[in-house]
């Protein structure tokens, strides 16, 4: 049993890591940390494990085989080089930093380390892109010629923003539509459609300012309200792929590949979803497909939220450690797609086109 801590224990890791880890047997909590110990021990006597205010305390505990670091995205280098140097194996939230360079130097040490490294881009082990990824790949839908991605990024990227996540308007805070809500989506439809190798992009930004909800001020924004591209799959095909920001909650998504014997469409099961979450909607020719039973891993339904995809990512990373093999994603997948996002970001300046290496 893999024992674990968890830095970052409230917010997002309460409501998909915490309770994922909970309900896999490969895995016990053995402590929880948060910048306040009133809400660290909160968590513990929710979850487990022993209850820190200190992260260098929980990197240190002895019962921790696996850090997690589910902070902001600016902490993450700090947290996860401490994490590798204790010898400890690492799950990093996506984004695994704010600078490709940085994630690059991080896959290389965690590789130097000689420990399990993963990274929580979850969409990879959807139930629903996995099987779709193996119908592509076993010529269900002939050659593939095309893949289109239309996605909300609700709730970054419109007019307003919760207060919580204001600090994003700032690309130093490495939260926003292109890094987190593209990032997992683009994610996502490369599991299904193969890599993107080549990009044109625009990132629009359309309001200089945006409204804090609910506190009557306004911050600047110089972060992009959304994303359009154009790309190359490593098999020839070509991708499209927008997505638009909101104030509101997702309100949805389209997924259509097109291939020369058929097309297959992807639409949220239950509406207010997003692509790396929920469970789908499957058509081949307009005909309804059923993701097998064999594709659900873990004893948890993608109707329930994030806790799926997440269980189904650390069931993989039990397995990685168990077999002494990398995890998937791991972090140089991690480094490869923040290169992506850096390839969309200069070829959104330019004009022009920006290969994907």
């Amino acid at each position: 049993m893999i024992g674990v801590g968890v830095i970052g224990a409230s917010g997002w890791a309460a409501g998909s890591h915490l309770p994922a880890l909970a309900g896999l047997p490969e895995y016990r909590i053995a402590a929880v940390a948060t910048t306040r110990r009133e809400s660290a021990e909160r968590a513990a006597a929710r979850f487990g494990g022993d209850a820190f205010a200190d992260a260098a305390e929980l990197i240190g505990h002895p019962g921790v085989d696996l850090v997690v670091v589910s902070v902001r995205a600016p902490l993450h280098a700090g947290l996860i080089r401490a994490a590798l140097a204790a010898g400890r194996h690492v799950l990093s939230e996506w984004p695994l930093t704010v600078d490709p360079a940085e994630a690059t130097a991080l896959a290389e040490t965690a590789e130097a380390a000689g420990v399990a490294h993963a990274v929580a881009l979850q969409g990879h082990h959807s139930p629903d892109a996995r099987f779709v990824a193996d119908l592509v790949a076993g010529g269900r839908l002939g050659r593939l010629e095309s893949a289109v991605l239309v996605a909300s990024g609700g709730p970054l990227g419109g007019a307003a923003i919760a207060p919580e996540h204001a600090w994003g308007a700032d690309p130093a805070g490495g939260t926003n539509v292109l890094t987190v809500m593209a990032g997992h989506f683009l994610a996502t439809l490369e599991r299904m459609a193969g890599r993107l190798t080549e990009v044109s992009a625009r990132l629009p930004r359309l309001y200089d300012e945006v409204e804090v909800a609910g506190e009557g001020r306004t911050v600047p924004n110089r972060v992009p309200n959304q994303v359009l591209l154009h790309g190359t799959l490593d098999g020839g095909g070509t991708a499209s792929v927008t997505v638009h920001g909101s104030s509101a909650a997702p309100d949805g998504f389209l997924v259509k590949l097109v291939g020369s014997r058929a097309v297959l469409t992807a639409t949220p099961a239950r509406p207010g979803s997003y692509l790396h979450w929920c469970d789908w909607d499957l058509r081949v020719d307009g005909r309804p497909v059923e993701v097998p039973a064999a594709y659900r891993t873990v004893p948890f339904h993608p109707k329930d939220g994030p806790v799926a995809n997440v269980a189904a990512l650390y069931r993989d990373l039990a397995a990685a450690v168990a077999e002494g093999r990398g995890p998937r994603p791991g972090f140089h997948d991690a480094a490869r797609h923040h290169r992506l996002l850096a390839a969309v970001e200069r070829a959104a300046g330019h004009g022009g086109k920006e290969e994907i290496r």
